[in-house]
């Protein structure tokens, strides 16, 4: 009698327990038909006429029944058979899925207590076998291979491997491995088996546990697939988000390393988006494999001009380096100067010459500049040293001068003076740039003391401005004289009017008068 065992994934246990010749039963084991075959049958004791059937090996280690001196004895009833967890493949068989599928849920075998076929059923004398659990009777065999406990006690375990594939089913379903539609396919068969099933103990029970099953299942695979369509609608919707920021980018973005980055993060997210349809995948796939040529093909193409516009800019420098090498011996130091500040600015405007090459350009460029300002700077500082002595020539003049003639008192001799001074000022020559503003402040005022010198005089001396204050008292005169001719003909008003503006021209003619004698 082959021992029952668990197939793996969703199919059901089929018990493939096979009936002693001399053992007659209504009907096949039940199992299922999603089933796989079971392993090779261990011998059955009850196989051989006159010998008590031996306890069946399972992997729950029963302890076979031995006989008694008075006769076969029913030994203990083995425990369950429970076959492996959910998910777990039979010992020594291979595991195709394990490199893909997701770790199976862990789950402790239970260890479930043999049922009472004694409750359930009967063995008569005659070897009549009966299953009493339900509304009648039923007899589901004949047993001859032993004693009636001995037939009970087979077909209890019979019953119990039948439990063991319903708690599998269970557990299954339970734990969410699998597919709950085989799950229920798989419950389904065996439950439609029950009504001829060859085996005793609490059929009822077995069946409302398998309905629940086959119910559940329904409620699960509903849930299940809300999920994977949910879980699909957020994959496609990512994968459309993806697909459109990598569309953008092909299309707009200008910075081509950072981009270049981002399409690969794109990627390497996209690989682990799952669950979509390959008819949805392979559409938007499309959408991001063709942003990312658009990109590639505008980043080769700035390249490309990149690379067209560094030659060219090497070209031009080129041209730079050979005039500034020309200009590099120049002694015209301003002018020179000048035309290195412009050709800096054309170097500046060229561009940049490829990364490689871009340097050792620049290093020739300012190799001619280094020459020409380094010979402008000696020379500069040798016409300081002659400026600095020009500088304090010039301040002894300065000192000289405050011993001059005062202009206010002898103007032609300040004058001799000063253009003694300023012969010898301009002869010795420049000075220090820093130096200038102060010595020219110095001299200006000595210039400017004899030029207010020389305007006082002259206006002190001017014949129009005395002739002009003379004016001014005549004016006088002749309007106090119209005055009294007013009075003595009666004409107080007019003579008052008359002495008012003969005032008034007196207070000019009093300035006139003050302004010459101040001069």
């Amino acid at each position: 009698m082959s021992e029952p065992t668990a197939q793996r994934a969703d199919s059901a246990v089929e018990p493939a327990d096979a009936p002693s010749p001399t053992v007659s039963d209504p009907t096949p084991p039940t199992g299922s038909a999603a089933a796989a075959p079971a392993p090779a049958a261990a011998p059955d004791a009850a196989s051989t006429p006159g010998e008590p059937p031996a306890a069946e090996s399972s992997p729950a280690a029963a302890t076979p029944s031995t006989p008694s001196p008075g006769g076969p004895k029913p030994g203990p009833r083995p425990g369950p058979r429970p076959g492996p967890r959910p998910g777990a493949p039979r010992p020594g068989a291979a595991n195709p899925a394990a490199a893909t599928a997701a770790p199976a849920v862990e789950h402790p075998v239970r260890v479930r207590p043999a049922s009472d076929p004694r409750q359930f059923g009967r063995v008569d004398d005659d070897g009549t076998v009966w299953l009493t659990s339900g509304d009648e009777p039923r007899q589901i065999g004949s047993w001859q291979a032993g004693t009636p406990a001995d037939g009970l006690a087979h077909y209890g375990r019979r019953f119990d491997d039948l439990a063991t594939e319903v708690e599998i089913l269970e557990e299954r379903l339970a734990a969410g491995t699998g597919d709950p539609r085989k799950t229920k396919t798989a419950a389904v068969a065996l439950r439609d088996s029950l009504p001829t099933a060859a085996v005793i103990g609490d059929v009822p029970t077995l069946e409302r546990r398998l309905t629940a099953i086959i119910d559940g299942a329904d409620s699960i695979a509903e849930q299940r697939t809300k999920e994977r369509d949910a879980a699909r609608t957020a994959a496609i919707a990512r994968k459309e988000t993806l697909a459109a920021e990598a569309e953008q980018i092909g299309a707009e973005t200008t910075q081509w390393k950072h981009a270049g980055d981002r399409l690969r993060e794109i990627l390497d997210e996209w690989k682990t988006i799952k669950g979509v349809d390959r008819k949805t995948d392979d559409v938007l796939w499309k959408r991001y494999a063709k942003a990312r040529d658009a990109f590639n093909r505008r980043r080769g193409a700035h390249f490309a001009d990149l690379d067209r516009e560094r030659a060219g800019a090497k070209a031009r420098k080129e041209e730079l380096i050979e005039q500034a090498q020309a200009l590099s011996d120049s002694t015209d130091w301003g002018p020179t100067a000048g035309r290195f500040r412009d050709l800096l600015t054309e170097w500046k405007a060229a561009g940049r010459a490829p990364r490689d090459t871009d340097d050792a350009l620049w290093e020739r460029f300012k190799a001619a500049q280094d020459i020409f300002f380094a010979a402008r700077n000696a020379a500069n500082s040798e016409r300081d040293e002659e400026f600095g002595a020009n500088a304090a020539a010039k301040r002894a003049l300065l000192d000289e001068a405050k011993s001059m003639a005062d202009p206010a008192k002898d103007l032609d001799a300040a004058r001799t003076q000063f253009r003694s001074l300023r012969d010898r000022w301009d002869a010795i020559g420049k000075v220090p740039r820093e130096q200038m503003q102060s010595l020219e402040k110095g001299i200006r005022a000595i210039e400017k003391r004899i030029a207010d010198a020389e305007n006082t005089h002259w206006q002190r001396t001017d014949p129009e401005v005395k002739a002009r204050a003379d004016q001014f008292a005549s004016r006088v005169a002749q309007l106090e004289e119209q005055a009294e001719k007013a009075a003595a003909r009666g004409k107080d008003r007019e003579a008052a009017d008359l002495r008012a503006q003969a005032q008034q021209w007196r207070e000019w003619s009093q300035a006139a008068q003050s302004a010459v004698s101040d001069l």
